[in-house]
């Protein structure tokens, strides 16, 4: 049997051969759109302000200023020569204050050695005498001095210093008790006319015992 020959195709029947996109194509395309998205991060960070770092901060610096001490006013005692008598003349002087008495005490006998002469009033105690230890303990003020303390003068000048020291020593408490020494021994007599001097004393004792 001899085989029909095919009749034309028509367009609609025959298969359609479908147009794909080159690799080469989708390649430079997807280059393109990372490109842009690239160029558009970098854009948005360009504009984005930067992050301001604070400066900074330098701690004022306050230049050392000198502590000026608190100062205390305390009394020393000086001898007027009222010209029947001598009596033990107050005299006010300023120290460092201290909550410790016996710190008070050391500062206003440095005072008391300083003093000489103010107007009527003057100081029967030796040039060169000096406070070798000042304590203060549960049975009183304990004055050591140096040897220059029994040197010079007449029993009136004697009896001058003694009284200088006794309330000076009591400055702070009137009522206190005075023990005095010369280079650690006890002081019992004074000067050369041999002037007694009863341990321990106060004020109301050397009133008592000392006529000025």
């Amino acid at each position: 049997m001899q085989e029909q020959p095919l009749q034309n195709q028509t367009p609609d029947s025959r298969p359609r051969r479908v147009n794909r996109p080159a690799s080469g194509v989708i390649a430079v395309l997807s280059a393109v759109v990372l490109a842009a998205g690239g160029v558009t991060t970098w854009l948005t960070l360009k504009q984005a302000p930067s992050p301001v770092t604070p400066a900074p901060t330098q701690s004022t610096i306050q230049p050392n200023q000198a502590q000026i001490p608190v100062e205390q006013t305390v009394q020393v005692y000086l001898v007027k020569d009222t010209g029947t008598r001598l009596e033990l003349v107050p005299t006010p002087v300023s120290v460092v204050a201290s909550n410790q008495p016996v710190e008070v005490l050391k500062a206003a006998f440095a005072k008391l050695l300083e003093q000489h002469s103010t107007g009527a009033a003057t100081s029967t105690i030796p040039e060169n005498t000096q406070v070798r230890s000042l304590e203060v303990r549960s049975d009183g003020v304990h004055v050591d001095l140096s040897q220059e303390f029994t040197t010079g003068g007449g029993s009136a000048a004697m009896m001058g210093r003694l009284g200088q020291v006794v309330y000076t020593a009591t400055t702070l408490d009137p009522t206190a008790k005075v023990w005095i020494s010369i280079e650690g021994k006890p002081l019992e007599v004074l000067g050369g006319e041999g002037l007694v001097v009863d341990q321990p004393m106060t004020r109301n004792s050397f009133d008592e015992n000392f006529s000025l």
